[in-house]
């Protein structure tokens, strides 16, 4: 289904309608905003919540 997306002509004519929707000045912006959701999601995942730790020592007590 998606076997000829990633082929270099595509992705030029992708990067060409991004930059025509966006414009060459929000690219950067869009970037650096995406870069930190990412990292800001790795954090949140690798850090384990409070309640999940205190959760998971009732369960290995009982």
């Amino acid at each position: 289904m998606l076997t000829g997306l990633f082929e270099p002509l595509h992705l030029i004519v992708i990067l060409g309608i991004v930059l025509l929707v966006f414009g060459g000045r929000k690219l950067p912006e869009i970037g650096a905003g995406m870069g930190k959701a990412i990292s800001n999601f790795r954090r949140a995942y690798k850090d384990e919540p409070e309640s999940a730790k205190v959760e998971s020592d009732k369960s290995t007590k009982v």
